[in-house]
């Protein structure tokens, strides 16, 4: 995924991590080989590159992730949108650089989800597209991802851990005195890394999604690499990172991306509705890195104990 995977746990002396670290490779492994966008292999691919109407047998772990973007898609009323494969490509968050013809396609090309264009025969495991459809499951694969580590690591035998990919991260149980695992959440800024909170994390998961780490430069103007599924093209005025606690990564991953599309107050109303813990960052009237608004929601950001600053 081009990025690394980590696994934290405390274990009896002498114990040898080796097999361990090999199983959680091979979890991971299989997770890129079959949701890539990077990879022309990958299954992903392959059923991108499948005309529609014609069946495509597809592997169980990519099924399940089909499924749960597809739900989250309907749910969050489109703002969590995997159909979006040509324009984050065009505009260079994929394998290739950013392709002007290829953005004012985008931009062009009529848009209607994925979940009304994507068919799952999950019986079967098979998929099928009904329109010409380029997928991508950046927002979501990563958080699967880390669900799959956190499933290697029990099947092991252990029950406290803590295991993540790059920003997004899952805890079972606790340290060994009793206490959560401790997870900040970064202040959303450009080229400087700080802790914006704490949180304290039990058998929970952990996601953010931001405008900070990848972004192109149009015009003087920083786009974030978060596309806007009604425009083919990147948000203008996203929050600066939405911060999503729930039990699977794989959600937590999906709605803060869904949540970042929908902004602060549509995202913050949908939050509440679904009893997402959920938090938002925007920029402060102050110049930046300078004070952050933060807008909070559901039981695990609303706890005092919880989140610190």
């Amino acid at each position: 995924m081009g990025t690394r995977w980590a696994a934290l746990f405390h274990a009896e002396p002498g114990v040898d991590p080796a097999p361990l670290q090999r199983a959680l490779q091979a979890a991971v492994d299989e997770v890129d080989a079959q949701m890539s966008l990077w990879r022309p292999e990958s299954d992903l691919m392959r059923l991108n590159r499948t005309a529609p109407g014609v069946w495509v047998e597809l592997p169980a772990r990519l099924m399940t992730v089909l499924g749960a973007a597809l739900s989250v898609g309907r749910s969050s009323g489109g703002a969590f949108e995997i159909g979006m494969g040509d324009a984050v490509s065009a505009w260079g968050f994929g394998p290739a650089e950013a392709d002007p013809d290829a953005i004012r396609a985008a931009l062009a090309a009529p848009r209607r989800p994925a979940h009304e264009q994507l068919e799952l025969d999950l019986n079967l495991g098979r998929a099928r597209k009904h329109a010409p459809l380029w997928l991508d499951l950046n927002g979501i694969a990563k958080g699967y991802g880390v669900d799959r580590l956190a499933e290697v690591v029990q099947a092991a035998g252990l029950t406290d851990a803590l295991v993540s990919i790059d920003g997004e991260l899952r805890a079972l149980g606790s340290q060994p005195d009793g206490t959560p695992w401790h997870v900040a959440v970064e202040q959303p800024e450009t080229g400087h890394r700080a802790v914006h909170s704490m949180l304290g994390l039990r058998d929970a998961a952990v996601a953010t999604s931001g405008d900070y780490r990848k972004w192109v430069a149009v015009n003087g103007r920083r786009l974030s690499h978060t596309m806007d599924p009604a425009r083919g093209a990147p948000l203008l005025t996203p929050p600066a990172s939405v911060t999503v606690v729930t039990q699977s990564c794989m959600l937590a991953d999906a709605w803060a991306t869904a949540l970042m599309v929908l902004g602060s107050e549509a995202g913050g109303r949908m939050a509440d509705s679904l009893g997402l813990s959920a938090l938002f960052l925007t920029p402060g009237p102050g110049p930046r890195p300078g004070g952050w608004v933060s807008q909070t929601h559901g039981p695990v950001f609303a706890s005092a104990p919880e989140i610190s600053r």
